[in-house]
């Protein structure tokens, strides 16, 4: 989960990443703090400037702007025990928007802890949302869930829980995102492989129906530079964008601390993307911390458009301090941040810095 990703149990499937909050009833007992008022701005004619941190108190950020012309929200609570929803028709609105808790873990059982990163997604019609959990008494026992409303409003309806996201193994495994291109339905996760050396990889597969994966399911990426194994060899929070005729998946690495960051994997367009071969991993990471701007643990991000229909819109979360007391999954802190992805003169982006605080 950022998180979600963030420390794994230690057992003979999963290696010891989130040992850390082993037992971790302290998860539960996290106060959430409310969102700050937005800050009002003049919007210039091309690019209006966004509130930071847009929502505080919320990692693993997912907004995407559905063809109503509204923007929803969501990510992980720091209680990981909810999955909560926004909209508005701004991104800026997002800050102040009302927020509706659409469902709460199990108290017993499968989806019962570590409810984390979920993502909203419209498919052939339905509303999904894909999240991780563990079961109530086996908390770092993390696999990747399934919800699904039929209702257009997805703050209306039933949320029908379509059980487990099954994948080639039984092991740890979150950060589930789904995207289309050239006409064929994608999943790509996070998960740990049997007999490796690692905590997790990046893996992708097609899909049968929203929540069934179908044929081979492929390694995109492992952590192998020093970047992606700071504290943790993490590969995690995949996050998929298309242009200029290229396909881009970017994620995250390292432990979710300030050595959070995040890599990029890039595919052409017109090349077969169940073949490991055809993806390129960037050998730096191309989004990380700054200390100029005061923010630190930048990732698990997603991407939107910005009220233009044009203007790309990078989404993530942050903390404002690098010091952590104690644990980084306890602490509450990473806010949802926005700003303008930038794209250069060879069309790939440019992601920058993580901005500073509005105020």
């Amino acid at each position: 989960m950022s998180r979600r990703t963030d420390e794994s149990a230690e057992s003979p499937e999963v290696p010891g990443r989130r040992l850390l909050l082993k037992g971790a009833a302290a998860a539960g007992a996290l106060a959430a703090v409310p969102a700050l008022p937005a800050v009002a701005h003049a919007a210039p004619a091309k690019a209006a400037p966004y509130t930071n941190p847009l929502v505080r108190n919320r990692a693993d950020p997912h907004i995407t702007r559905h063809t109503d012309g509204r923007y929803y929200f969501t990510a992980t609570a720091p209680e990981y025990d909810r999955i909560i929803l926004r909209r508005s028709r701004t991104i800026n609105g997002l800050s102040t928007a009302a927020e509706s808790v659409i469902w709460n873990r199990h108290t017993t059982g499968d989806m019962g802890a570590h409810i984390w990163a979920p993502e909203l997604h419209r498919v052939d019609g339905k509303w999904y949302i894909y999240f991780a959990a563990a079961p109530a008494e086996s908390v770092w026992d993390i696999r990747m869930w399934v919800l699904e409303n039929a209702h257009r409003d997805p703050f209306k309806g039933t949320w029908t829980e379509k059980g487990q996201l099954k994948t080639a193994w039984e092991t740890f495994s979150l950060d589930a995102t789904t995207f289309t291109h050239r006409g064929t339905r994608y999943l790509a996760w996070a998960q740990y492989e049997p007999g490796m050396q690692n905590n997790t990889a990046i893996w992708l597969s097609k899909m049968a129906n929203p929540w069934t994966l179908t044929g081979p399911q492929i390694r995109l990426s492992t952590p192998e530079y020093d970047w992606e194994c700071v504290g943790f060899k993490v590969n995690e929070g995949a996050a998929v964008i298309v242009r200029n005729g290229r396909v881009f998946l970017s994620y995250s690495a390292s432990a979710t601390d300030a050595n959070y960051c995040m890599g990029l994997l890039t595919a052409d367009a017109d090349a077969d993307l169940m073949d490991p071969a055809s993806w390129a991993k960037s050998p730096v990471p191309v989004f990380t911390s700054n200390d100029a701007t005061g923010q630190y643990g930048p990732g698990h991000n997603s991407f939107t458009v910005a009220e233009d229909g044009r203007t790309d819109v990078l989404v993530y979360h942050a903390r404002q301090y690098k010091e952590i007391d104690g644990d980084p999954l306890h602490d509450p802190n990473r806010h949802t941040r926005v700003q303008r992805l930038g794209w250069r003169r060879d069309g790939t982006p440019d992601f920058g810095v993580p901005v500073a605080d509005t105020v």
